[in-house]
């Protein structure tokens, strides 16, 4: 069973398995048709294709949710049965991004309870690297019944970040100039949530493309947290997408389970009267 991370050899070894279950997640906010299309053009075989905005999140509400609202658990029930999912099957979802995209169907599958998933490391680069087999078209698998135990603490509204107690540790996980507000790519105001901390989800990656090992992984986090108390982290991004590659790391390195406010940056200014740093 593999739940944090699976290496290319390793998924080479069991891809062709009747239950285990291929997710490509590659997605680009700049086109956000060009992960589809690139899937159309070449995949792992096997693979279904996972697009952040239709299957990985619900409609945006102006002024009310975040840029990548979380799906409704309907619609993702739906969405796993059809691709076969039940509890038998292992799970492994990649993207182009060295996960920072397939994390977040990584935590949507944990959220409903299903915990035989893992991110592929160094993606689909390194897939293509290693002169495994892929294929072209779209693809299907045998539709299953899946059953959610979904885990509301999981995922924080956002009454429950403003409340949050003193036990509660808040990290940002976008880059540090967007978390000191020095720049906004992306969302119409800069700056932070207060009290946040910041750790960047691209320190999770070397420069090969590959995940840093537990051990970096935790003395980083830790580094991070400092005094601040451990036992409740919980991570927020610019839309509740790469704060999932965050989380994934939590885990992965030994930490435990953090959770997510997927409204995140987005979602906490989407009202004007919340205090921004």
């Amino acid at each position: 069973m593999y739940t944090t991370l699976i290496k290319v050899e390793d998924l080479y070894q069991h891809f062709q398995k009747a239950n285990w279950a291929i997710i490509d997640c590659s997605f680009s906010l700049a086109d956000t048709e060009a992960g589809r299309n690139n899937y159309h053009k070449e995949h792992i075989p096997g693979a279904l294709y996972a697009h952040l905005d239709d299957d990985l999140s619900s409609p945006v509400i102006p002024g009310k949710t975040g840029r990548h609202p979380l799906p409704a658990i309907e619609e993702v029930v739906a969405l796993f049965s059809s691709w076969g999912i039940d509890e038998n099957t292992q799970v492994v979802v990649y993207d182009d991004k060295s996960g920072a995209i397939a994390a977040r169907l990584w935590w949507v599958l944990r959220w409903m309870g299903h915990q035989n998933v893992a991110v592929l490391d160094g993606g689909w680069q390194k897939w293509k690297q290693a002169n495994y087999p892929t294929t072209s078209g779209i693809e299907y698998r045998t539709p299953s019944t899946f059953a959610p135990k979904a885990d509301h603490n999981l995922a924080l509204r956002v009454e429950e970040v403003s409340n949050r107690a003193s036990t509660t540790t808040l990290i940002d996980a976008r880059t540090s100039e967007r978390y000191r507000g020095e720049m906004e790519p992306i969302d119409p105001i800069a700056g932070h949530i207060p009290g946040a901390l910041n750790y960047p989800h691209t320190e999770n990656i070397g420069a090969d493309g590959l995940w840093l090992s537990p051990n970096d992984i935790r003395t980083q986090i830790e580094q991070v947290l400092g005094a601040m108390p451990g036992d409740d982290v919980v991570f927020y991004c610019g839309s509740g997408v790469t704060a999932c590659r965050n989380i994934l790391a939590f885990e992965y390195a030994g930490l435990g389970k953090a959770r997510l406010y997927p409204g995140s940056w987005s979602g906490w200014i989407a009202d004007g009267s919340r205090p921004i740093e």
